[in-house]
């Protein structure tokens, strides 16, 4: 497998979701090495100089006022890693512990942070090996960025804390040793540099970007579906509609949909019917989902910038010589796209939940109730719609912003923060809810598909048909759901039937 290498270019999401879920291994570039090396001469510099730079020479937050020496100054960026991993809660998943180191080793390689070569190295070497620092979940306010959780990623680096390695729980002076490492002793000014940043939140909300991107070509694969057994029509999707409300997502959605459903036998059999019009989950489904498109676009733009940006503080210039002190490290852009976004993946839900509702209701689809044979002996979907309604519920509480939030810490030092860890973690498990949803519907979908024998669906609805049944099979008497909606799930995440569709009528907005 080819590595990364991490130089003058652009790190991008795909990139990070390859790291963080299918272990592509990391380097370094020539160009980053020397930013790294030129940066650290002149912290060393400044310390021997005994020159005033925050977190180098001076106390932390408050205490910044508070002058070290530079006999303390090694004992000091210890003491910020053991102080600030005070994160409680539940381990963050693995896949956004390696986003966030390869996030973090990102921003060392932009040569502003002023850490040595050998630190970087020692966590490219854990990256690369497999080693996932124990990051307790909760913590974080979102500035000076996600201090608790970087503390106890960078804890295993001084051989403390706790890590996994190969399924394994252990010490982090253990994991060390299990890639051949031996404890750093950190040098003046690189506790700071490891905890200070929004890697945590910005490793979050990428992955949750990613996964996003790939919802929103599920929501207008199912809705397709849906339409066509609820016999609806195209019309909606005419371009000529949509051009006169041009914004890109209402017509990206609405192109996809309309390749999706192309030549199908099922709609064409009623275009002669007497109804006027579909309801809006039916018809308004290009707006409803293209608004949702469009926020996520502005999510993915932030995320995009957030992971090629340096946020540490102080800053180093190594080309004039200087060191600045900002603000970098505040979460508020990520926090707001982050809270934005799950509001854009709980509409997909909440409208999907919707046209579960007609599917499975005999009064609104025409359709055996629940979606199956024998009712009354057989349940069928309808505790499928049930889970439905909790998940969008649950979303609906979890869509409050967290940004609008801030309390001061740090002695009113830093008196707004962003809560963007939260804004990011929040959306997270909206993106999963949502992605079950749409595979209840998905299987509701198949299930009414299935009554129409002598007719073809539209090429796009075919192919998700055949991926659908090549893993769950039709719903002749009631069994546990549970297993097919998990099954479904798996599907989609893995980009299968994406693609299946894709192939069959060419790649979706």
């Amino acid at each position: 497998m080819k590595a990364l290498c991490l130089n003058d270019e652009k790190l991008t999401l795909e990139n990070l979701t390859a790291v963080a879920r299918q272990g592509l291994p990391v380097r370094l570039g020539k160009k980053a090495e020397q930013r790294i090396i030129r940066s650290r001469a002149l912290i060393d510099r400044w310390v021997l100089e005994e020159k005033r730079v925050y977190g180098i020479t001076t106390g932390f937050g408050a205490l910044s006022d508070v002058a070290i020496s530079s006999a303390d100054a090694r004992e000091l960026q210890k003491n910020i890693l053991l102080s600030h991993a005070a994160g409680v809660g539940d381990p963050l998943p693995e896949e956004v512990v390696r986003a966030a180191m390869l996030l973090r080793i990102k921003d060392f390689s932009l040569g502003y942070t002023g850490v040595r070569p050998e630190t970087v190295a020692h966590l490219l070497t854990l990256l690369n090996s497999g080693v996932c620092p124990v990051v307790p979940s909760q913590g974080s306010v979102g500035a000076s960025g996600d201090l608790a959780p970087l503390a106890h990623m960078a804890l295993v680096l001084i051989g403390e804390g706790e890590a996994v390695f190969e399924g394994r729980r252990m010490s982090g002076k253990k994991a060390l040793k299990q890639c051949g490492l031996t404890p750093l002793v950190l040098a003046p000014g690189e506790g700071l540099a490891l905890v200070n940043g929004t890697q945590v939140m910005t490793a979050t909300g990428a992955l949750a970007v990613r996964d996003a991107a790939l919802l929103a070509k599920m929501a207008d694969i199912t809705a397709a579906m849906s339409l066509e057994v609820l016999m609806g029509s195209r019309t909606e999707f005419d371009p000529r509609i949509h051009r006169l409300r041009p914004h890109n997502g209402q017509i990206e959605s609405a192109d996809n949909m309309l390749r999706i459903t192309k030549n199908s036998e099922i709609i064409s059999s009623h275009k002669d019917c007497t109804r006027v019009q579909d309801a809006y989950t039916l018809r308004c489904s290009p707006q409803v989902h293209g608004a949702s498109r469009d926020v996520l676009a502005y999510a993915k733009r932030t995320l995009e910038t957030e992971i090629n940006s340096a946020t540490g503080n102080p800053l180093i210039f190594s080309d004039t010589g200087e060191f600045l002190v900002g603000g970098n490290f505040h979460g508020q852009p990520v926090a707001m796209a982050m809270d934005a976004l799950g509001m854009a993946v709980a509409e997909w839900a909440n409208i999907s939940e919707r046209r579960i509702e007609r599917l499975v209701n005999p009064q609104l689809s025409g359709l055996p109730a629940f979606l199956i044979s024998d009712g009354g002996l057989h349940s069928g979907m309808m505790i499928a719609q049930y889970t439905a309604a909790a998940l969008v519920s649950e979303n609906k509480v979890l869509a409050h912003p967290a940004c609008v939030d801030s309390i001061p810490t740090s002695a009113n030092k830093e008196d707004h923060v962003s809560m963007g860890a939260f804004s990011a973690g929040k959306c997270r498990r909206m993106v999963q809810n949502a992605q079950t949803v749409i595979a209840i519907e998905l299987l509701c979908g198949a299930q009414a598909m299935d009554l129409f024998t002598n007719l073809k669906p539209g090429e796009g609805t075919l192919a998700a048909y055949k991926a659908v049944r090549a893993e769950v099979t039709h719903l002749t008497k009631d069994r546990i759901l549970a297993k097919d909606i998990d099954n479904i799930g798996a599907l989609m995440r893995s980009g299968r039937l994406v693609a299946a569709v894709e192939n069959a009528v060419g790649v979706l907005y």
